[in-house]
């Protein structure tokens, strides 16, 4: 502005065109004004609206501070006043360094949010693009001086959504200057935590800073937000005046090739207050205007092309209506100017979104359009909307009169523009097909203008929360009509929001649809896993080798990405070549130490990565010798011991190895493979310690036998049935336990049975069974009769034996009796164990020496007839010879009359035999021999 004019002339003004953003989240930077010390300070708020008929609070805040809430709801926007020093630097000290300026504005549903700026002879609209506006890509737009002047700047603020973000800026005019700032070169670069900001400005007065920050490249690791423009400036033909000249940026992933212009309210195109302002992003981009096929200009990337006001074409009946198609042969941003009236000292641009069939059919709603902070005059507006050719427009639900529109677009028959003016307070603009808007206009001292969309026309991922997998959601832009998430090319089933949370790395795409726009696929997000954080725990007792390992994931770590980042403060640790660590703990040094160390995997495109918090406690590493017992029973060559039970060492993870000679434990041969069973009968054998760490230490290991035998004393016995006896282990033992629960070394009293004890001596115990068994009884096998002599024959039993005959009163050793007499007799046996004696009774018959057979009936026969019931009774008759003479039976009635085949035999001696069996249980036999005179007389 004309500095004549500071104070006296009314003027017209005009502000940053709007292209608005509907979302949940806002982000503004700020701005250095370098006419603070000039002019009256700029009033700043911000204007929040939404086309939800639920009210719902917005929250604003600078970095974390809370700095107002307000409440909208569709027909009821808000205002919220911003200090000064939230969002302007008017100081150098403010500039090139790192601040907590700029704000953050959050919502529960999608809301529309701008800056707005304004004082007496100055003002500016920022508009928010929502998430839309924040990138990791941007090319600086500052107003085309056309003059040096103190007024004058240019500023580019950034301001952080995430904490540790690197930024770098890079420009291609060294001789360019910054205000508080000397860098090196032409690059700069910091860091932001979450909520801070940089602001690079420089001052007017220099002439490398004419233009000669237009174009700078930034690039960040994570999203920021991007104000820039002049605050002051002049693009004019002129050098009369200055105007605040800004708007947001957008990155470059959201840019396009084909735009529309309506022209504003500039009545004097000598001033060439109006046309556009492009910046390159690639290199051999050309620029077309109105349908030609000839560009007009051939930029590289940052390169900038000022599209000059004659550039409109006034429509065939329209009247003072012109518009302009401007299309690029790759990506550009595009900056429409804007002018008020016939003046230059009020300018402005704003960011001109891309058309495609992608943008909204409603923008719902622009609150308060025809106001300004501080501003009462009466502010008179033009409304210009560009949409599809054929549809059908609505402002307020009321159609555009014919001459409003629609005018064809010179070089392009899809789209068609309108104009309206008077229009005031809140707007909603509805079209059967794609649409956006502007406006601009003013009042008396002052002008504004503004594009606005309901969301970004090129569909982008970004990311809603989170950094990585797990915990990021990814989201695209709400209000297109279908959505179908993929990764790596591949259709995920059943993500069909704009929002997905992703569980694994990969390329994720979206491919949207709207209305009859052919399907679009989003540029690639390439989606990372986290940095895996674990804690584990490890004991060393010496050097110890770490192994990086992944906890979850399948790659293989490269040794080359092996870091420590926290070094033992009790020892040392080495990467190794191999990826390995060598830590070496200091000497004689026993506890708590920690290693913090991370690795990658060796995937090219999706690295996973994990820091180790590695606890390590260093213990001492001691082994003793010790003896162990074993058992060792009567019954076996050896005691068996199970050498594994030697505690030796209280290291858990120590490998042992059994040696039976210190010379086989040095060699390394011989080892025992079976040391859990290792048979000895005393002595020592030799174990090698080793731990997982490779300390290796040595122990002796004696083998004490305890022996334990059966009691001697505990032999079977033999009593007779209804005896008692009793049973001794005998001294020598620690415990006893019988079968009859009797706890003494003995037990009493006791009958016929099997009887066991558990003998216990130095933890050792054995098993003893011991028998009381029935004494067997002795049998009379036979009695042998000689005349009235018997011999007893026994069997049996246990001798010696006593015997007795007729009664048990007199008892001899001798087992023969004499001087029997004829008739019945009993024979008593007992045994060792004098039980119950065993009897036999038997008949002692009248045996006959001689017989006569001469008939005179004296002794002419012998007769053993009363022998007959007898059991195997046999009686017979020998010669000298042994041969048979006579054999008595039943049919003889056991009767000889000294005949041998009905002959009477030779006078002379015979011997006879009888036998039979006594009727007892035992069957006694009884032998009866003798000799028998025979006289035959003739």
């Amino acid at each position: 502005m004309k500095r004549f004019l500071l104070s006296l002339v009314l003027i017209f003004l005009t502000f940053n065109t709007l292209f608005a953003q509907r979302d949940t989240e806002h982000w503004i930077a700020p701005y250095y004004d370098s006419s603070y010390s000039t002019f009256s300070n700029y009033t700043n708020a911000l204007y929040l609206s939404t086309d939800s008929v639920t009210p719902f609070a917005v929250k604003v805040y600078r970095k974390d501070a809370l700095i107002g809430t307000v409440t909208i709801s569709k027909g009821d926007p808000q205002i919220l006043d911003i200090d000064l020093d939230v969002i302007t630097a008017v100081t150098e000290g403010e500039a090139f360094v790192t601040s907590d300026k700029g704000i953050y504005a959050q919502g529960e549903k999608p809301f529309y949010c701008s800056l707005r700026l304004a004082q007496s002879s100055h003002g500016e609209i920022i508009t928010s693009k929502g998430k839309a506006g924040i990138g990791k890509e941007f090319y600086v737009a500052t107003s085309p001086n056309t003059d040096t002047n103190s007024l004058y700047n240019f500023t580019a603020g950034v301001l952080a959504t995430e904490n540790n973000t690197h930024v770098t800026v890079t420009w291609s005019n060294a001789a360019v200057t910054f205000i508080n700032g000397t860098p090196t070169g032409t690059t700069q670069s910091f860091t932001l935590q979450k909520g801070e900001s940089f602001i690079m400005a420089g001052d007017g007065n220099d002439a490398a800073n004419q233009n000669g920050f237009m174009g700078a490249k930034i690039v960040s690791d994570k999203p920021i937000s991007l104000t820039n423009g002049s605050c002051n400036g002049n693009f004019g033909a002129t050098t009369g005046g200055t105007d605040a000249i800004m708007d947001q940026s957008v990155p470059t992933d959201r840019l396009g090739n084909t735009f529309a212009m309506v022209k504003t309210l500039s009545t004097s195109p000598s001033l060439n207050m109006e046309g556009g302002l492009i910046i390159a992003t690639q290199d051999n981009t050309d620029i077309f205007l109105n349908g030609s096929t000839t560009p007009v200009q051939t930029l590289n990337a940052g390169g900038w092309y000022r599209i000059n006001e004659t550039s409109y074409v006034t429509q065939t009946g329209a009247g003072t209506h012109s518009n302009m198609l401007i299309s690029t042969s790759k990506n550009v941003y595009l900056y429409q100017f804007i002018g008020i009236d016939n003046q230059s000292y009020n300018g402005g641009f704003n960011y001109i979104p891309p058309l495609n069939c992608f943008l909204p059919r409603k923008i719902d709603e622009i609150g308060k359009v025809n106001e300004m902070p501080g501003i009462s005059s009466t502010i008179t507006l033009k409304l210009n909307i560009l949409t599809e050719t054929g549809a059908t427009v609505m402002v307020n639900g009321i159609p555009p009169t014919p001459a409003q529109g629609p005018y064809p677009l010179t070089g392009n028959t899809q789209w068609v523009t309108y104009a309206l003016e008077g229009i005031a307070g809140n707007l909603t603009i509805t079209s059967t097909k794609a649409v956006t808007a502007g406006i601009n206009g003013g009042y008396s001292t002052a002008g504004y203008g503004g594009y606005f969309a309901g969301f970004s026309s090129i569909p982008v991922i970004a990311k809603k929360t989170g950094e990585c997998v797990p915990g990021l959601i990814l989201e695209l832009d709400e209000g297109y009509e279908s959505y179908q998430w993929y990764r790596n090319g591949t259709v995920i089933a059943g993500a069909i929001s704009n929002t997905y949370t992703p569980t694994q790395s990969g390329n994720y795409t979206v491919k949207v649809t709207m209305g009859t726009c052919p399907p679009v696929t989003t540029p690639i997000y390439k989606v990372q896993t986290c940095l895996k954080l674990t804690t584990q725990a490890v004991s060393a007792c010496s050097t110890k080798i770490i192994v990086p390992t992944f906890t979850s994931s399948t790659q293989t770590p490269v040794p080359g990405t092996v870091k420590i980042l926290t070094a033992p403060t009790k020892g040392t640790a080495v990467v190794n070549a191999n990826g390995t660590i060598t830590y070496t703990p200091e000497a004689n040094y026993y506890g708590p130490d920690q290693i913090v160390y991370t690795f990658c995997g060796d995937s090219a495109e999706f690295t996973d990565c994990e820091q180790v918090t590695l606890n390590l406690t260093v213990v001492p590493f001691i082994v003793q010798d010790v003896s162990i017992t074993a058992c060792w029973y009567d019954v076996a060559p050896y005691a068996y011991f199970d050498l594994t039970k030697a505690k030796v060492t209280d290291y858990a993870a120590a490998i042992k190895k059994y040696y039976r000679t210190q010379t086989d434990l040095n060699a390394g041969t011989n080892e025992i493979t079976t040391p859990d069973n290792f048979p000895s009968t005393g002595g020592v054998v030799y174990v090698k310690v080793t731990t997982a760490e490779g300390c290796t230490a040595n122990a002796k290991i004696t083998l004490v036998p305890l022996p334990i035998k059966k009691s001697p004393t505990l032999v079977d016995q033999y009593i007779c049935m209804d005896a008692r006896t009793n049973l001794d282990a005998g001294p020598g033992y620690d415990s006893y336990q019988w079968s009859t629960g009797a706890t003494t070394s003995g037990i009493r009293d006791i009958g016929v049975g099997e009887y066991t004890v558990v003998l216990g001596k130095d933890g050792c115990f054995l098993t003893q069974t011991v028998k009381v068994k029935k004494a067997d009884d002795p049998v009379i096998q036979q009695i042998e009769l000689n005349n009235n002599t018997a011999t007893v024959v026994v069997a049996g039993g246990r001798p010696p034996y006593k015997y007795s005959v007729d009664g048990t009163a007199n008892w001899q050793d001798s087992n023969i009796f004499t001087g029997l007499t004829r008739g019945q007799h009993t024979f008593y046996v007992k045994d060792f164990y004098d039980c119950t004696p065993v009897a036999v009774e038997l008949t002692v018959p009248n045996l006959l020496n001689a017989i006569t057979p001469n008939g005179d009936n004296v002794n002419d026969y012998i007769d053993y007839s009363e022998l007959g019931y007898k059991e195997n009774l046999t009686f017979s008759i020998y010669d000298r010879y042994g041969n048979t003479i006579f054999t008595g039976n039943k049919f003889n009635n056991y009767r000889w009359d000294g005949r041998h085949f009905d002959k009477k035999i030779v006078t002379g001696t015979y011997w006879y035999h009888i036998n039979w069996n006594e009727s007892n249980k035992e069957k006694t036999p009884i032998k009866y021999t003798g000799w028998i005179l025979v006289k035959n007389r003739e």
